[in-house]
């Protein structure tokens, strides 16, 4: 993951962004943090990213996590992060 960070601020003044730490988001303003999914390990050691928070798919099997996490963002970044996508 690199430390660049997509920000989105829509015409009535909400932000949304994928959480990284690249700037402090509590600067912009008041903030609510919500879980956009979970990255976790299948039993027979895949990775899995399950986007169901954010009324998203489940992706994988990956063979590694940093796939998982990958694939987990770019899903974000190009579908959930606009608003009109949503």
């Amino acid at each position: 993951m690199s430390g660049d960070m997509e920000i989105v601020i829509t015409p009535a003044g909400i932000v949304r962004t994928v959480y990284c730490e690249a700037i402090e988001l509590h600067r912009l303003g008041s903030i609510d943090i919500r879980r956009g999914s979970h990255v976790e390990p299948t039993d027979d050691g895949q990775w899995m990213a399950d986007l169901s928070p954010v009324d998203g798919p489940m992706l994988g099997p990956f063979d590694i996590r940093s796939e998982a996490l990958d694939a987990e963002l770019q899903w974000l970044n190009e579908r959930w992060l606009l608003p009109a996508s949503r």
